[in-house]
């Protein structure tokens, strides 16, 4: 997984099966934000949700930009892909969409797309990241 290179970034994996396992090694589903350059909602799921529950080890999230078309992206089943191309495959057409993912990638509560009342959504990702914890158990 790469670091992100300033501290307003999530992390982006090189490998959505490494990341998961880490995750679910913690009992923790693989939280996914797609993401996009100059995206103001997703500015606000990232820092305001997304990056403190992250520093205070309360999830394990990673981001990727539905854009990129170039850097490597190690799939779930193993075979290599791009952050693009993977978006794609899971219909994230809009960002930002947050899905909450088990160890092989199967959705473990239904997913966040896009920031409907901005006051909420707090509690709509603290009732998903409940809702996917119960079914990894």
């Amino acid at each position: 997984m790469n670091t992100p290179g300033h501290s307003s970034a999530l992390p982006t994996p090189t490998s959505l099966r490494g990341s998961a396992l880490a995750a679910v090694a913690r009992g923790e589903p693989l939280v996914v934000m797609t993401t996009l350059a100059g995206c103001p909602y997703c500015d606000l799921v990232r820092n305001h949700h997304l990056l403190p529950m992250l520093r205070q080890g309360q999830l394990h999230a990673v981001q990727l930009d539905v854009r990129d078309r170039t850097s490597n992206l190690q799939g779930f089943d193993g075979s290599m892909t791009t952050p693009a191309e993977q978006a794609k495959a899971w219909k994230a057409r809009f960002a930002p969409t947050v899905l909450f993912l088990g160890a092989k990638g199967e959705d473990l509560a239904e997913r966040l797309v896009g920031v409907a009342v901005p006051d909420f959504y707090g509690e709509y990702l603290d009732a998903r990241l409940q809702q996917a914890r119960a079914r990894l158990r």
